[in-house]
């Protein structure tokens, strides 16, 4: 019997033994930086918003990127999958039981959750996961205070400072089981105050602490949190992210921009290869981001479009800022192609197309070449021979200021009524087109690209970098100050001789003032925390991204917070509205300084990176002296590096790369319909230009298609519209285009009725068009706005003037703020 009993224990010591050798069946998790979602609330009570950033600049440079949410919605399989741990400081009381399931579940599985401060008083009619959490808040005073550590052997107390910080003194109530590691001493009594526990495979680190930013500015909180976060995800993760080696970069807990000027000033940070660079850039989860070129290939790229053959061309300047030469031929800067002609994802062929450029900012194709803003010419290039190397070189336009070399021109775009639209700030133009002078500043333009008329359509407020055209022809502009985002809803030619009425064209639409740096080391002159050098504004426009992005996220380049904001868009009303969409791109790297971002031809963003350590144009700092382009100079300004970068979703098709020919009609004609509205605008512009009127059916038969995608859109029937008038077909002469786009007017996508009634002959007749359908009382508030202002270029006449008053009485157009402006200007 004895000898029975120890080979029973023998054996189930060989099996333990066996057991614990054994390899584990768990996949090895790869090197990789750690996502955590951060879920806040939209309160300034314990300011998540404004809270959050402390944290993500300590520790993103260490590997772990924080995501900010401060919807409920997001508590969901799917989405948490992208992430490591969970985080909360909030007030949410209660928690809706499919929310509840999904972060259980997560936790469960071996997900990390933090829990922070009032987190302990969120989810009150989960018992499950106020069991999870530890304890409850109960009540609190306040006091200056520091904790003690009662189990200094932990990896996450061992070695911690005791730090000191004014915070609320929580008292809990509703305790279970879980390891306290520090406790807040208070007399007699000792209040746990940080502590873990385990659910399922899932770790839960939480503390008291963290009221404001007087405890969440404190180098020891920020470290107590970094090491929770690390002991939550999990031995396995820890191990991942240990294996990767990360730059180490100065921290600043302080909100100080121009934080150089300390005494004594931080070492100025050293300039990071692309690769240690990368390393400190923060994506969002699902997202990679890919290094395309660098220097030595490219330097200084500030602008950047691609052709019709799906090849990049950038602009190179080093004469910027202050090195303007005013005299063509003389300069230092290019315009360069920059190919992968292998398919790996990396350019490999650099090739100058035109040198001795100045201070160019904006490239835009067509008539066979490329025009260039370049103050204070607009030059066309154009390669006559087939060598890439441009062989002609005019100037189209001349009359752009000079006076600051960050004023300019820039964002040329070609528009859907076939002309190039620009931005410019307050350096102005001044100058005859054609038998027309103008003078005008900061604002928008457009102008026939061969240079033989100009048009000045809204003003702005200060310099202005940014313009988007959604897919739908809403126009958006950023300014550098204070306006990321801005819509551009009536004409200036509509507003500028109305008196009695504030009347403009383009409306600040942005919904917040901050922005999110990873970083607490920025310079700003003015609008501090904020956006003080918004350039671009860009659309997603493609489909290689997730639905939420289609047609509804501008792209805005903030260099100076460096970074690149993700901003929502919202039609509201006649109008539209943005929110925060936080970053798609933000680095803790000082010289990370993206400039412009847009859609290329495979549907991903495509990021310039300026890399610049001193990035700021004007006021001059005290100390250093102006330059000829009203510029600061500074020994900082870098002339030998640049990057680009590519951010690519994990689950984008498969890029199929596409040349599109001038001459075939008819695979111009089908790419109309593209999902990318990069094709479908450079297959409406060479339809254009190539005169190809054989294509009038196929346009028709566009039209025609009376389906709407889910975006409320019908991509071919718009191009359709805007490409028979930029051959000159839609008008009397053209009867049966012109039944097809009266048809148009009712047309299901709301785009297509909008399209169709710009495209209208300025006549009577129109007028009787629009009446005869129910455009002026379309459910799109938006096309609405283009029908009240294509009334006022029409011809004078009684039946217009009732119609001004009929609408000036319609209850709808009082009580938008576009469409009252719009019927007011139209009527006086």
């Amino acid at each position: 019997m004895k000898f029975k009993t120890n080979f029973l224990l023998l054996t189930v010591l060989m099996v333990f033994t066996l057991y614990q050798c054994a390899p584990s069946t768990s996949e090895p998790i790869e090197p990789r930086k750690m996502e955590v979602l951060f879920l806040g609330h939209d309160s300034e009570h314990h300011n998540s918003y404004e809270l959050m950033p402390y944290l993500s600049s300590y520790i993103s440079p260490k590997g772990i990127n924080l995501t900010y949410t401060d919807e409920m919605k997001d508590l969901n399989a799917d989405h948490l999958s992208n992430f490591d741990a969970v985080m909360l400081y909030a007030n949410h009381d209660e928690i809706k039981s499919s929310h509840e399931k999904a972060l259980l579940d997560f936790i469960k599985k071996g997900g990390g959750f933090i829990p922070v401060h009032s987190a302990s008083y969120c989810f009150r009619n989960s018992d499950k996961l106020v069991d999870i959490i530890g304890g409850q808040f109960e009540s609190h005073d306040t006091a200056t205070f520091s904790l003690d550590i009662i189990d200094g052997d932990h990896e996450i107390t061992a070695g911690l400072e005791p730090f000191e910080t004014w915070d609320e003194t929580y008292v809990h109530t509703k305790h279970s089981k879980k390891q306290v590691l520090m406790e807040r001493v208070e007399g007699d009594h000792r209040e746990p105050y940080t502590w873990i526990k385990e659910y399922g495979k899932g770790r839960i680190f939480y503390t008291a602490l963290g009221h404001d930013e007087r405890t969440w500015s404190h180098h020891g909180f920020l470290e107590l949190l970094h090491r929770g976060i690390l002991w939550s995800l999990g031995d396995a993760k820890k191990e991942a992210l240990a294996q990767l080696e990360f730059p180490v970069l100065a921290y600043s807990a302080a909100k100080i921009p121009n934080y150089e000027q300390r005494d004594p000033a931080p070492q100025l940070q050293a300039p990071l290869s692309p690769e240690e660079s990368m390393k400190m850039i923060q994506t969002p989860p699902g997202f990679k981001l890919e290094l395309f070129a660098s220097e030595p290939d490219i330097i200084n790229p500030i602008a950047m479009n691609w052709d019709e053959r799906g090849r990049l061309w950038i602009l190179e300047t080093v004469d910027y800022p202050n090195e303007i030469k005013v005299e063509p031929g003389i300069g230092r800067d290019r315009i360069k192609i920059v190919e992968d002609t292998d398919g790996d994802g990396k350019a490999d062929k650099f090739t100058v197309f035109a040198e001795n450029l100045s201070v160019p900012t904006s490239l835009v194709f067509a008539n066979g070449g490329v025009i260039v803003s370049q103050a204070p010419h607009f030059i066309f290039f154009k390669d006559t021979d087939g060598d890439d190397v441009a062989d002609v070189r005019e100037i189209i336009i001349d009359g752009w200021g000079t006076d600051d070399t960050h004023a300019g021109p820039s964002n040329l775009r070609y528009g859907f009524d076939n002309q190039i639209w620009g931005v410019l700030g307050y350096s102005g133009f001044e100058g005859k087109i054609g038998d027309k002078e103008h003078k005008f500043s900061q604002g928008v333009y457009r102008f026939t690209p061969d240079g033989s008329s100009l048009e000045y359509m809204s003003r702005t407020s200060n310099n202005t970098w940014g313009l988007g055209l959604s897919e739908a022809n809403d126009v958006f502009i950023s300014t550098a100050n204070n306006t990321h985002s801005g819509y551009y809803g009536i004409p200036d030619a509509h507003t500028k001789d109305v008196e009695g009425l504030h009347a403009r064209g383009i409306e600040k639409i942005d919904g917040h003032y901050l922005f999110h740096p990873i970083t607490r080391n920025f310079r700003q002159v003015d609008v501090f925390g904020g956006f003080t050098a918004a350039a671009g504004h860009a659309l997603y426009t493609a489909r290689s991204y997730p639905e939420e992005f289609w047609n509804n996220v501008a792209l805005v380049c903030e260099p100076t917070g460096h970074l690149l904001h993700k901003a929502i868009l919202s039609k509201d009303g006649a109008g539209f509205s943005e929110s925060d969409g936080w970053n798609l791109l933000s680095s803790a790297d000082e010289w990370v300084s993206p400039v412009a971002a847009d859609v290329g031809p495979d549907g991903s963003v495509w990021i310039l990176d300026w890399y610049n350590f001193i990035i700021q144009h004007n006021p001059i700092p005290e100390g250093f002296e102006n330059g000829l382009g009203n510029a600061h100079v500074n020994p900082l300004r870098d002339k030998q590096r640049g990057r680009i970068y590519k951010l690519v979703h994990n689950d984008a098709p498969t890029y199929e790369p596409i040349i599109l020919d001038p001459n075939d009609a008819d695979q111009l004609l089908t790419t109309l319909s593209s999902d990318n509205m990069l094709w479908r605008m450079h297959a409406q512009r060479l339809l254009v230009e190539g005169a190809h009127t054989s294509v009038k059916d196929g346009l028709i038969n566009l039209i025609k298609d009376r389906s709407k995608d889910a975006q409320g859109l019908n991509n071919g029937a718009l191009h359709g519209i805007w490409t028979l008038h930029g051959l000159g077909l839609i008008g009397d002469a053209h009867p049966i285009v012109m039944n097809v786009i009266n048809e148009a007017l009712s047309h299901p996508a709301a785009g297509v009725r909008k399209a169709a009634l710009q495209s209208l002959p300025v006549s009577t007749s129109t007028l009787d068009q629009l009446l005869a359908t129910d455009i002026l009382e379309d459910k799109d508030l938006a096309t609405r706005l283009a029908a009240s202002n294509k009334l006022w270029q029409l011809p004078s006449s009684e039946k217009l003037a009732q119609t001004l008053i009929d609408l000036s009485q319609d209850e709808t157009y009082l009580s938008d703020v576009w469409l009252a402006r719009s019927i007011y200007v139209a009527a006086v």
